[in-house]
């Protein structure tokens, strides 16, 4: 499926399995997958994915223009809906509470966040973002790639973000 930028911290489980931003996108295409542990449930941690419809839970001097994304939950952010925008760029197209959402941005880039529980412990999960970027051309697939190491940075801070929020709840 490809090498850095495209994967961060995922299983070969998680980089082979299918998730809806895969469908989402038609045509040739680029996929990244990022993934973290978290020492949390996952409703916990399902509660935090959906802090991404208040803040982009990221580098905040980037992409939140310098106001900190909240350290506490937001009462009823875990209300997601289909058509909803959440982190700035996505509108929601599929909810699966509490495992997974996925969301399409301009009709080129598609991603899939996921909690996964760790069959192994139940107090812990799998935090994981599947980002898919159309890539039928060659400067889409140029855009593709810069896309994938910007992204492979901000994306690796906003997951160890969520890990630690939930972490410490």
């Amino acid at each position: 499926m490809g090498g850095v930028p495209q994967l961060w911290g995922a299983t070969d489980a998680e980089v082979v399995r299918d998730y809806p931003a895969d469908a989402a996108i038609a045509g040739p295409s680029v996929a990244m997958t990022r993934a973290v542990s978290v020492s949390a449930p996952v409703e916990t941690t399902w509660r935090w994915l959906c802090q991404l419809s208040v803040a982009p839970y990221s580098y905040d001097w980037i992409d939140n223009r310098g106001r900190r994304s909240p350290r506490t939950l937001t009462e009823g952010a875990d209300t997601l809906e289909v058509g909803q925008q959440i982190v700035m760029v996505y509108t929601l197209t599929e909810v699966e509470a509490p495992h997974q959402w996925t969301g399409l941005a301009g009709g080129w880039l598609a991603a899939t966040y996921a909690v996964e529980p760790d069959p192994h412990d139940p107090s812990r999960c799998r935090l994981l973002c599947r980002m898919v970027a159309a890539a039928p051309t060659p400067l889409t697939r140029l855009r593709a790639h810069v896309l994938a190491w910007g992204d492979l940075v901000m994306l690796r801070k906003q997951l160890l973000t969520l890990k630690d929020c939930a972490e410490s709840t």
